[in-house]
């Protein structure tokens, strides 16, 4: 017997579960005493002597190891043992994560696709999270800050959340955080904030009355009425989209407001995200201001920096970056170039506008000596319509000023809207041009026919717009419902419905003409691969922004482009050829900065 009960000291260790008079314990420690025998103490398991130390000596007690291969599970299915297991998961649940990893943000109503989540994981591993996500359009920026958003909302940073928007894109963003995050924006225009006002306390701020909201960067930046109120509010995330425009551009030293809004947003919440497909124009100071709100101490020089300077502020990725991940979602683009030769009509007002002088050109300063004359230039590079009305509107502010005409700049510009108004729809070279393209065999469009094959027309100018919708619903011979067209003077609920109406194949819309109030963050491909720079923009973004409405993920079908230019004889006249040239030149600037590659036209090649 004392045999084997020295066989079962041998195995008695600390950390070992055993059985003493009935009861298990746990082994703490074993000793040897003097009369050869082993002292064990431990501490109690069982529910009778839990947490009790207790020492036992082997040759007065049977201590017996527990054997964990014997061991049986019986499970509790009582109340008590549910309601606890119930929870402790709600415990773990809500347990905030604190490292890197995505962890909600791959569950949302999308395709979740690996490149998507770059944006957060770089953000989240940041101390605060202020980051510029400046994908290229079409790949997803909407959706690469709900991931985030998502995420800090796990984090427990996330309960009150302003996102800034442009009015068109408000109800689009809206929809894209409820549906696919379940995060609910409260839209918030002038009269919502005025009926918020009403019903609170005259010292109460209008900005804590939701935790969640979303509003227009026009509605918000009206410093008078609201700057005090967002200086005494602060948030856990603000998000501002097509950044681009909040980019400080200050002349003579004073800023716009956007400018000014956005620098007070920035001291406003720990987590800052912007937005922006287009985020260099191509003036370095510009796209500096933009990284000086997520972080005052990165550039102190806004003229001189790198690329290696402020990447760790901004994830820009291309098609090209994110190809292999989106297989078969970006058919390449086809670009092309549909020129046409100035009518003599045309050449008859280019002629007079090169030849004109104008006094009030004259006594400007040098930097700015024919600046009216360019606006004169600009507007005609959009269509007569544009150039008449801005030559109406200035002649009514000189009318004003000199009634009888003294300096004689009325009657210059009455003579070239006179030459203008001999340039109808025949004369006007790339009407018929755009006529043709719509018309051809080639194109393949075949009148709208087919409700899956919509075309989108850009256009810089109002009247411009509301010409082509005009005569092209004239001349294709369409529905009147065929045609609709879009601009900033509608409301975000009209825009948005133009949108819906646009992307519904039962709708009988075939063509939108729309000013540059669409070519930011719309989804316009979904019934759509073909657009038609009618005119081209005096804008980097803009041109960038315009091709992103129908050339993004998702697309099914080959985006067709079309740029329509106007050759002249007149040597003097720059138009068209002078803008790209502008624009080349801002693009180098943006590939110096950031490392942009040059897209404009496919003169350059991509990589």
């Amino acid at each position: 017997m004392r045999h084997g009960a020295h066989s079962e000291r041998e195995l008695l260790s600390p950390g070992m579960r055993v059985l003493i008079r009935g009861q298990e314990w746990l082994v703490d420690k074993v000793e040897p005493n003097s009369l050869g025998n082993h002292a064990v103490s431990g501490t109690g398991i069982s529910a009778l002597v839990r947490d009790m130390t207790a020492t036992f000596l082997d040759d007065l007690d049977t201590i017996t190891p527990v054997d964990p291969v014997k061991t049986r599970f019986i499970p509790d299915t009582s109340a008590r043992a549910a309601k606890s297991h119930l929870f402790i998961e709600s415990l773990l649940r809500a347990t905030a994560p604190t490292d890197a990893r995505i962890h909600v943000g791959n569950k949302a109503a999308m395709d979740s696709l690996p490149y998507q989540l770059v944006p957060a994981k770089k953000a989240l591993a940041q101390p605060r999270q202020r980051i510029l996500i400046a994908d290229a359009v079409g790949l997803g920026k909407t959706l690469e800050a709900g991931i985030l958003m998502s995420e800090l909302i796990k984090r427990r940073k996330g309960r009150r959340i302003l996102v800034v928007t442009a009015k068109s894109m408000m109800v689009q963003f809206q929809k894209e955080m409820w549906e696919r995050f379940t995060i609910p924006l409260i839209s918030l225009d002038s009269s919502r904030i005025q009926q918020i006002r009403s019903e609170i306390p005259a010292n109460a701020n209008p900005f804590s009355y939701y935790d969640k909201v979303i509003i227009s960067i026009d509605t918000l930046k009206r410093d008078i009425q609201y700057g005090a109120a967002l200086d005494a509010s602060y948030w856990d995330i603000i998000v501002i989209d097509e950044a681009q425009n909040v980019a400080d551009r200050a002349v003579n030293g004073r800023s716009a407001q956007r400018a000014k809004l956005a620098k007070r947003l920035a001291s406003r919440s720990d987590t800052l995200i912007m937005l922006s497909a287009t985020p260099h124009d191509g003036r370095a100071r510009s796209f500096a201001s933009l990284m000086n709100m997520l972080d005052p101490t990165t550039l102190p020089d806004p003229e001189r920096y790198d690329k290696k300077d402020v990447e760790h502020l901004y994830v820009r990725r291309f098609k090209k970056d994110v190809m292999a991940e989106v297989s078969g979602s970006f058919p390449e683009r086809k670009v092309t170039q549909e020129n046409c030769m100035a009518t003599a009509a045309e050449e008859e007002a280019f002629d007079y506008l090169t030849d004109m002088k104008l006094v009030m050109d004259m006594h400007q300063k040098r930097s700015n000596s024919f600046l009216f004359k360019t606006m004169l230039e600009k507007s005609l590079f959009s269509s007569p319509a544009a150039c008449i009305k801005t030559i109406d509107e200035r002649v009514k502010r000189l009318a004003k000023k000199d009634a009888s005409d003294r300096t004689g700049d009325i009657d210059r510009l009455e003579g070239l809207k006179a030459a203008l108004e001999k340039i109808g729809p025949m004369q006007f070279s790339r009407y018929q041009r755009l006529l043709q393209l719509l018309r051809s065999a080639d194109y393949g469009w075949h009148n709208g026919e087919d409700a899956d094959d919509r075309i989108v027309i850009f256009t810089e100018r109002i009247e411009t717009k509301n010409y082509l919708e005009e005569h092209l619903r004239q001349d294709l011979k369409l529905p009147k419902k065929a045609i609709v067209s879009m601009d900033g003077g509608m409301s975000d609920v009209e825009q948005q419905k133009i949108v819906e109406d646009f992307g519904t194949k039962s709708s009988s819309v075939r063509i939108l003409v729309a000013s540059d109030v669409a070519s930011e963050g719309l989804n316009l491909h979904y019934l759509s691969h073909r657009l038609i720079h009618f005119d081209t923009p005096w804008s980097l973004m803009v041109f960038q922004q315009r091709n992103g409405r129908i050339d993004r993920y998702g697309q099914r079908k080959q985006p067709d482009i079309r740029f329509m230019m106007i050759n002249s004889r007149n040597a003097k006249i720059q138009g068209d050829t002078h803008i790209l040239e502008i624009l080349q030149q801002k693009e180098d600037q943006a590939r110096k900065d950031i490392g942009d590659p040059s897209l404009l036209m496919g003169k350059f090649d991509v990589d």
